[in-house]
């Protein structure tokens, strides 16, 4: 239809002023504009989910400071690309040029050795470096970069950010704006957007080419009619990342095993990281499976392990095998609850004291003070048990566990109840 680039790339924004989104990191007064606005620029990773503006903030960073601009993405580039551009960035600097920034695309992709290969350069100072991620940096950046990186989490943009940007690309865009587009009704862009904007506007984008007409009127039905029929566009870019997992996800919790494996090979096919996948299972193993079955966190971390050592594509058998196995096990989300119970506790009454009793007393003035005095050693009372209050005074016999409804907790409730007599009454 005409040779321009994607919608999304056209309606990229070319400074902080133009930037949607991010007002915690970016907005007048924020910790990063502060940052830029100084000149004193450290190096950082963006944490968040896709199309929420990671790589268009680090291009504005490095216009907006008059900084050259190498940039790498982790899915095909090695340590031999990442030393070249390090030669080049260290060549700048003997000429006296400003400092280099350096922005690297899904940085959880690179290996331990590809990341170690940046280290050096950020400790020289020969670079700034950037890194964008969807993953949790504490888990996929080395301790050695992450330690000399400040992390800025970037979060999904809200239905006023999105909305904004379809009017600014209808009245700003040299195609939209010579076209008569009315937005009827706007839920179905905005749900299958999830608030990725770069995902919004290719919708958007292959609404608009679907009209022969000047006039288009867009309503709900005529966003499912069109995207669920191009929904495979979107697939082989990633663009469903999140949804995908999401279905994958719920198809084990929902004891699915047929779910789950269909949505693990379009996970597969698509190119996911195996490792993500497997990182997943662990935590479903705990949040919807927990004491049910304990094997399952053994099983699920063994998978985590095996697919880092063995890669793909003989990986898919052992998430498949590890899959199957969380869908048809027993459920239970007590330690989901109680963790959240305590966490709610722990926020509605602060730092309460440690009751004496609990108190180590490595020091005779401790001792004077009543630290570990009434304290009950369980190993030297019958059964390896002895009844003591372990929560502090203000809330104590709160209840924080209880027990799922499965084979294996209901003998721990029974052994509780028996234990504790009305303290464990369920």
């Amino acid at each position: 239809m005409n040779n321009l680039p994607p919608l999304a790339e056209r309606m990229r924004p070319k400074n902080l002023d133009d930037y949607v989104g991010q007002k915690h990191l970016v907005g007048q007064g924020a910790v990063l504009r502060k940052a830029i606005e100084s000149g004193s620029l450290p190096s950082m990773i963006f944490w968040g989910p896709p199309g929420v503006g990671k790589t268009t903030l680090a291009y504005i960073i490095s216009q907006t400071l008059d900084r050259p601009f190498f940039s790498l993405s982790a899915i095909n580039s090695g340590v031999k690309d990442v030393r070249e551009v390090i030669e080049k960035a260290s060549l700048l600097k003997l000429g006296g040029q400003t400092l280099p920034v350096l922005f690297i695309d899904e940085i959880h992709r690179f290996s331990k050795s590809q990341q170690d290969s940046l280290l050096g350069a950020v400790e020289r100072g020969i670079v700034t470096l950037i890194g964008a991620t969807t993953e949790n940096p504490s888990f996929e950046v080395i301790s050695a970069l992450l330690s000399r990186c400040q992390v800025y989490i970037l979060q999904s943009l809200n239905e006023d950010d999105l909305l904004s940007l379809l009017d600014k690309a209808m009245k700003e865009d040299e195609l939209l704006r010579t076209k008569n587009i009315i937005i009827k009704e706007n839920e179905a862009l905005l749900r299958l957007s999830g608030g990725d904007a770069r995902k919004l506007l290719n919708i958007f984008e292959l609404l608009v080419n679907a009209f022969n007409s000047k006039k288009i009127v867009i309503t709900n039905d005529t966003v499912l009619t069109h995207v669920q029929q191009n929904m495979a566009l979107y697939d082989k870019a990633g663009e469903q990342h999140y949804d995908i997992i999401s279905a994958f996800i719920k198809s084990m919790r929902g004891s699915d095993p047929n779910g789950a494996v269909y949505w693990l090979a379009r996970m597969i096919t698509g190119g996911e990281d195996p490792l993500f996948i497997a990182r997943r299972m662990l935590i479903l193993a705990s949040e919807d499976i927990g004491n049910a079955n304990p094997n399952a966190l053994l099983l699920a971390q063994s998978c985590f392990n095996a697919v880092n050592v063995i890669g793909m594509p003989e990986s898919q058998l052992i998430l498949s095998q590890t899959a199957i196995y969380l869908a048809t096990s027993a459920k239970s989300n007590s330690a989901t609850t109680a963790i959240g119970a305590a966490m709610a506790l722990v926020s509605q009454t602060g730092d309460l004291p440690v009751p004496l009793h609990l108190r180590n007393a490595p020091t005779k003035l401790m001792k004077n003070l009543g630290y570990g005095k009434d304290y009950k050693y369980a190993h030297s009372y019958e059964g390896n048990f002895a009844e003591l209050d372990f929560l502090p005074e203000e809330i104590k016999g709160t209840k924080l566990y209880d027990p799922g409804n499965n084979p294996r907790e209901a003998e721990s409730k029974e052994k509780l109840k028996k234990l504790w007599g009305n303290r464990y009454k369920y």
